[in-house]
């Protein structure tokens, strides 16, 4: 197997399921969580932080990042016509690295603080809105970089 496929595979997968995770915290997680009481939501959101630093995120979290990479180094390097998008789906899927330690950890701290100091009303009110508005962000930019994935899954196939 070509290590283009290999790398595009791993990106692919990786992607997708970081993707998904986005997606699926802006349709169903924050809005069922709209309907809650603070103190819920506080509680709710800090369980959900602490559950998702772990080995099997964290590899997808990362891997898609080292996959991309990889991919857009081997395809500029081989000169491979899938350098521009793969190019593409790196700096999208960059972005929302940047989205996520730039905002949503500090988000996430932050509101762990207050749920510790019992400040639920408050720290709701910090965390729900723009947390959920850069996770649009995320899942817009995630999509961007799998369609600009799949372009560079097509052009392989070009002569």
């Amino acid at each position: 197997m070509l290590p283009i496929t290999l790398l595009m595979s791993a990106a692919t997968v990786a992607l997708a399921g970081i993707g998904g995770l986005y997606y699926s915290y802006a349709c169903s997680v924050m809005p069922g969580l709209r309907a809650v009481d603070d103190a819920t939501f506080v509680s709710a959101m800090s369980r959900i932080n602490t559950a998702i630093q772990n080995p099997v995120f964290a590899l997808s979290f990362v891997g898609a990042f080292l996959a991309l990479m990889g991919a857009t180094a081997y395809s500029w390097a081989m000169g491979l016509d899938s350098a521009l998008p793969a190019s593409v789906a790196l700096a999208c899927y960059t972005a929302t690295l940047a989205i996520t330690f730039g905002v949503s950890i500090p988000l996430n701290n932050r509101l762990g603080h207050a749920a510790a100091a019992g400040e639920t009303a408050i720290g709701r009110k910090s965390f729900e809105r723009p947390w959920t508005r850069w996770n649009i962000h995320r899942t817009w930019l995630s999509l961007a970089a799998l369609v600009a994935l799949c372009v560079a899954w097509a052009s392989l196939g070009q002569p």
